[in-house]
């Protein structure tokens, strides 16, 4: 009798203690009820209960939670019908308000979405509907957190999965694309066509002025180099003159030029013979001997002029 009580007794207190330990797991929540009615929520750890007469009537996770929201129709503003779907993203701040605010959060906000997403579809034409999905997203979220705050639950972020229109819509839009595809290439052909031609004209235009200042250049250095040379021609001539003139001053140079004036003298009348078909002369003038002897005159007048004498001009070089 004392073994099987004390049987009884072991197996009570194990029983005891198993139905009064309670491990919460981490990131989890327990709502406890004391005869049918809430007493406390258990966290994260080690926690203990009254046996019978304490019990886990919820069990609530508190990490963040993917909800798949059903397809529904949605009419927008220009009366097209739509077929979306989306995703909801939510987490349990209060546990208890989620186990008696709401018969089951996770229903109600689902509803509450697919509520909010016809609303606001309804609000935009189709093409808004494609390019204002982000304030989409934010307008539904907000809207969502109006209502979840009394269930204890913060919608994260809700997003659209697909957005479906008609095939009748979806035919008119791909002709819709297509067209702004080829206005967008013809005016990117006659972009560049008119930049091609642009480039061109450009170029003939550098490639005149560059011209036109070769030429000019060019023109400047001939003239440069005709100037150089008419100097240079000049600086000559006078060191020429200079050497003559000094030359002149002496006798040797008094014959030297006299014989030159008797070889022009002679060279003028050849040349008066050779340009005239008629030359009128004195026939007994006419010869060879008459012609030196007319230039042997030349020559004693030129020494008897001042400007030939050598003694004046020896003597106005001595002064």
């Amino acid at each position: 009798m004392d073994f099987a009580l004390f049987g009884f007794l072991l197996m009570l207190v194990v029983v005891v203690l198993y139905n009064g330990i309670k491990f919460v797991p981490q990131n989890r929540a327990y709502i406890i009820e004391r005869m049918g009615k809430y007493h406390g929520t258990f966290e994260a750890g080690l926690n203990f209960l009254v046996p019978f007469i304490d019990r886990v009537a919820h069990d609530r996770s508190l990490k963040e939670q993917a909800i798949d929201v059903p397809s529904q129709s949605a009419i927008t503003a220009d009366n097209i019908n739509l077929v979306i779907d989306g995703v909801l993203y939510l987490k349990v701040l209060d546990p208890y308000k989620a186990s008696y605010g709401v018969d089951s959060y996770t229903f109600a906000v689902i509803q509450l979405a697919q509520t909010t997403m016809r609303s606001e579809i309804g609000k935009l034409a189709l093409d808004k509907t494609f390019e204002e999905r982000e304030a989409l997203n934010a307008n539904i979220v907000d809207v969502l957190n109006e209502a979840a705050s009394a269930w204890g639950v913060q919608v994260l972020r809700y997003e659209i999965s697909n957005i479906n229109p008609p095939r009748s819509i979806l035919d008119a839009m791909e002709k819709q694309v297509k067209a702004e595809r080829e206005k967008r290439a013809m005016i990117l052909e006659s972009e560049g066509k008119r930049q091609s031609e642009i480039n061109i004209a450009e170029g003939k235009k550098q490639a005149e002025v560059l011209a036109a200042e070769a030429q000019k250049e060019k023109q400047i250095l001939e003239a440069a180099g005709e100037a150089k040379a008419i100097e240079q021609i000049a600086e000559a001539q006078a060191k020429a003159i200079h050497v003559v003139g000094e030359t002149a001053a002496t006798p040797e140079g008094q014959k030297a030029v006299q014989l030159e004036l008797a070889r022009d003298a002679i060279s003028a009348k050849r040349e008066i013979a050779k340009e005239s078909t008629v030359v009128l002369m004195d026939g007994e003038k006419s010869g060879t001997a008459n012609s030196v002897a007319e230039a042997i005159g030349v020559v004693a007048a030129l020494n008897k002029s001042d400007a030939f004498n050598a003694d004046n001009t020896d003597k106005n070089h001595k002064e």
